[in-house]
């Protein structure tokens, strides 16, 4: 028995400005979440997003050709009520952030991630007001308190929307650092992608690209770019 799938029913598509936000239309009717709450938009430029995944839409519809659609649910439906829990789990990659964890060997990676993570880190302790230090080995060795508790206020102060895009660029990332350089335009997108593959590209030329790891990392990057753009459709006047 094959899956019933919902087909498109609208012939219009229209975002509305309201007093609390932007509002999607379909034939003049409200989209709601998957939760059944409002979809409010904090932007046009979201707005604008969200409805041209909806118009976009041809025969059945397809919610993974809607990522923005999708973002904008997660960030009512499930960030929204536990700002505080997603928040804290992010804030605590500050203790274990990918750029402090380096190898002793051999050399030239060393050199790689010494070279590509420190410009980083001194980023952070002169524009977000937290030093992070370099670990190597494989037992945990905490950092400075009072870094990571600046680096936990700056994501707390994040709303639903910009906190549900954060989630990602950290996860997909491994980094509390990248996903704040990322959301701060320290550098271009892809280049910031490519600070958080240092020991995977490594590793391939070391060895050769496995093909389904690269299909993996593939998917990993378009989620991580979608991240950033949804970030800042956030944040758009």
């Amino acid at each position: 028995m094959s899956e019933w799938k919902q087909k498109r029913f609208w012939t219009s598509v229209a975002s509305k400005e309201g007093v609390d936000g932007w509002t999607i239309e379909l034939d003049g009717r409200p989209v709601k979440t998957p939760a059944k709450a409002a979809l409010l938009l904090p932007t046009s430029v979201m707005a604008d997003a969200v409805a041209r995944e909806w118009d976009a839409q041809d025969g059945v519809i397809d919610p993974l050709s809607m990522p923005f659609t999708r973002s904008a649910n997660a960030a009512i439906d499930k960030v929204a009520g536990q700002h505080s829990e997603v928040a804290d789990m992010l804030a605590a990659y500050g203790d274990a952030d990918l750029l402090c964890y380096r190898a002793d060997a051999p050399d030239e990676l060393v050199q790689r991630q010494s070279e590509t993570w420190d410009p980083y880190l001194d980023w952070a302790a002169d524009t977000l007001g937290a030093r992070l230090h370099p670990r190597t080995g494989v037992i945990h060795e905490s950092q400075d308190g009072e870094a990571l508790q600046r680096l936990s206020e700056q994501v707390h102060a994040l709303d639903a929307f910009a906190l549900a895009a954060f989630h990602d660029l950290v996860s997909l990332s491994g980094s509390l650092v990248l996903g704040f350089a990322a959301a701060q335009d320290l550098n271009p997108v892809p280049s910031i992608w490519a600070a958080s593959r240092v020991d995977e590209t490594w590793q391939e030329e070391q060895w050769g690209a496995d093909e389904e790891a690269q299909s993996v990392a593939e998917i990993k990057k378009t989620s991580f770019f979608h991240a950033k753009s949804f970030f800042d459709a956030s944040r758009s006047a």
